[in-house]
């Protein structure tokens, strides 16, 4: 077996069969390396291809694919969420709900990250919020290198921290920020879950956030990867002897949680690329046929 892929994937309970060997191929082997906070391996991925096989935010790789960086990606999502909680401001903020954002500033760690793009585009659809009367607040650049931020968007010093920005005052709001108390905060979207219920229901977009990239020239070389990868993701994920983060949305969708495949996954994909070039970070809105490849 002459096929070896360097690989990185976070350790999610639907990939463990992969990482761990019990799910296994003939016609290559995994040679995975352990990256302690994944992003840092997408940021790897596209600046200097360290990966034949990487873990990677869809807005990422939208961003390569901009930029021309020789990945695709796979259909298999390996996390995913809803994101109307994720914005929040300190409990006792005046802040009663998205239009207040006006004006404000709001931390993310990167305003690439794809949760941010979510969040941003919820709210320019259903509340009218547009991202540039927004100061975003950011701790660190785009993966992709050529990537520049846009005017209203401000870098804090290394040894700041968005979350002790927002409980001091610093800033008015922030997304996904690590570390808080849930006792501090409260999210911006009153009724933040039944908002997200109510959106999934009306979109029917389930949010994509990491997929799988491959390196382009190994698809080219060996045109049966794609398929053979697609295969041992599905049989990983049947594998699982824990559920998945994703499993709490299972009543609301009625269905698979972590569904694979592009059809399976295409309202999610679309939207997410739509507000994507709607907020700059690429210059047009790209299909899914864009980024991934068929298998």
């Amino acid at each position: 077996m002459s096929l070896v892929l360097r690989s990185a994937l976070a350790p999610y309970p639907h990939v463990q069969a992969l990482l761990d060997g019990g799910v296994a191929s003939d016609r290559f082997r995994f040679d995975f390396e352990t990256v302690e906070l994944i992003t840092r391996a997408f940021r790897r991925m596209v600046r200097t291809l360290d990966f034949d096989l990487c873990e990677i935010a869809l807005t990422t790789l939208a961003q390569a694919h901009a930029h021309a960086k020789p990945i695709v990606a796979l259909p298999v999502v390996v996390m995913r969420g809803f994101h109307h909680a994720a914005l929040v401001c300190r409990q006792d903020s005046p802040i009663r709900g998205p239009v207040d954002l006006v004006g404000k500033r709001v931390g993310v760690r990167a305003f690439s990250q794809t949760t941010g793009i979510w969040v941003r585009g919820i709210l320019l659809d259903e509340y009218g919020v547009d991202h540039r009367a927004i100061t975003w607040v950011t701790q660190e650049d785009a993966h992709v290198q050529e990537y520049v931020d846009p005017p209203n968007v401000v870098r804090i010093r290394p040894d700041q921290s968005l979350s002790a920005m927002l409980l001091a005052g610093e800033i008015d709001a922030g997304i996904a920020l690590a570390g808080l108390d849930p006792e501090q905060v409260r999210p911006v979207i009153p009724d933040a879950d039944a908002a997200a219920a109510a959106w999934f229901r009306k979109t029917g977009a389930y949010p994509v956030n990491h997929v799988v990239c491959l390196r382009s020239a190994l698809r080219d070389a060996n045109p049966w990867l794609p398929a053979e990868l697609f295969r041992l993701f599905t049989e990983a994920k049947a594998a699982a002897t824990e559920p998945s983060a994703e499993a709490r949305y299972a009543a609301l969708l009625g269905g698979d949680p972590l569904p694979y495949g592009l059809e399976a996954n295409r309202r999610g994909i679309e939207l997410c690329l739509r507000y994507a070039a709607e907020q700059g970070l690429v210059g047009r809105v790209y299909t899914p046929e864009d980024v991934f490849t068929e298998v």
